[in-house]
């Protein structure tokens, strides 16, 4: 018997889920009130708003969705940065849709982390944004991840799969629209928006769709990383994500990505660069994570 709509569990990333609907049958509205994509987008997409991308990089860098963005051939090594966060990936496909990459399981990232060791997710909600933290470098963990960013689109979308190879889910990363670099750092820049949507493996066409850490995101706003109306704005971001691609299962889950393999070349993993971003990034560290 499949649970009914509603229901709570827990992921396993240790977040609160919340049933929401079921692909091609069923969405239930997260925002309470519809909001424009433009509207929500400008509510979030401020100055200052990336969090603390390198100020020299980030200036050189352009919207994904205009004409003249840089382009990034298959096979390139690129880094995806979360203000904080900055992860490596290969180049699989880019094109005028949006950019495909792969993370091979074992590459290296840097990610903010308490400064008395273990996860910020192990942090309890209400202090979670206002601890003290430094910056760790750590590997991609478990089987490697296919990851979309649809040009000019809130969300990035990653194909996570078992470890037979078999499709695990989909998780629908809700961020900023990216921005892209070239040259030595090249890459894509954007923020987490805290609030994301899975889709289950499991009966496929019907799949199960859950909306995930939606208390974190309100515990956000309590200290002080987002505004209630912001808040607002991203739970907007969900509703259009569903309404734009994953209720009718169109692009990009309807190409193939859960069941696609990588090459071994482009599933080799591989180290951040010795750039001086990277060098600089190292020694982030901070007494809150407001705006990271």
């Amino acid at each position: 018997m499949r649970l009914p709509l509603g229901s709570t569990d827990v992921s396993a990333s240790g977040g609160t889920v919340t049933l929401i609907g079921r692909r091609a049958e069923v969405w239930r509205p997260v925002a309470r009130t519809p909001m424009p994509l433009s509207e929500a987008i400008g509510l979030l997409d401020t100055p200052g708003a990336h969090g603390v991308h390198h100020a020299d990089v980030f200036a050189r860098s352009l919207p994904s969705s205009v004409p003249d963005a840089p382009r990034f051939a298959p096979g390139d090594r690129i880094l995806w940065r979360y203000g904080r966060v900055i992860e490596t990936a290969r180049v699989v496909r880019d094109d005028e849709r949006g950019l495909v990459t792969w993370i091979p399981a074992g590459s290296t990232r840097l990610e903010p982390g308490p400064v008395d060791g273990g996860r910020s997710r192990d942090v309890p909600l209400e202090d979670r944004f206002r601890i003290p933290w430094r910056i760790r470098e750590a590997a991609w963990n478990g089987q490697g991840v296919l990851r979309v960013a649809p040009a000019g689109k809130p969300w990035s979308v990653w194909f996570f799969r078992r470890p037979d190879g078999a499709p695990a889910g989909v998780y629908v990363n809700l961020e900023l629209p990216h921005r892209r670099v070239t040259g030595s750092d090249a890459g894509v820049f954007s923020r987490d928006l805290v609030l994301d949507v899975w889709l289950a493996a499991e009966h496929p066409g019907s799949e199960d769709i859950w909306l995930k850490d939606a208390d974190e995101l309100d515990a956000s706003v309590v200290q002080g990383r987002f505004t209630a109306h912001q808040a607002e704005a991203i739970r907007a971001l969900a509703d259009h994500a569903g309404e734009d691609f994953i209720v009718s299962g169109a692009w990009p889950l309807d190409e193939g990505w859960d069941t696609w393999t990588p090459s071994p070349d482009l599933n080799e993993p591989f180290d951040l660069p010795a750039s001086e971003e990277i060098a600089a990034a190292r020694e982030w560290s901070g007494t809150e994570r407001l705006h990271g």
